[in-house]
């Protein structure tokens, strides 16, 4: 399986900012795995959107993926009870 490129949406930097380092460590180890294996033992697609989720401890990371170019958007970062917020 050829390997997926990992790209952060601009909104994600400020999703980064506010997470703490031993929790930012963990979710930057996590999202580095999707581009071995874009559909994780774990992940959900989400039932409204084209996108999928994984869990990080109490984080969530929202991501899609393009299977055609290989590239997976990540395109939220956040805890558990504020992640699905509009």
């Amino acid at each position: 399986m050829a390997a997926y490129s990992v790209f952060f949406k601009e909104s994600v930097r400020k999703d980064i900012a506010s997470i703490p380092a031993k929790d930012l460590q963990r979710i930057m180890e996590r999202i580095a795995g999707l581009s071995e294996n874009p559909r994780p033992p774990g992940s959900e697609k989400l039932s409204a959107q084209e996108r999928y989720r994984i869990r990080q401890g109490s984080y969530r990371i929202i991501y899609s993926i393009q299977d055609g170019e290989l590239t997976i958007w990540v395109a939220k970062i956040a805890h558990r009870r504020e992640v699905y917020r509009v």
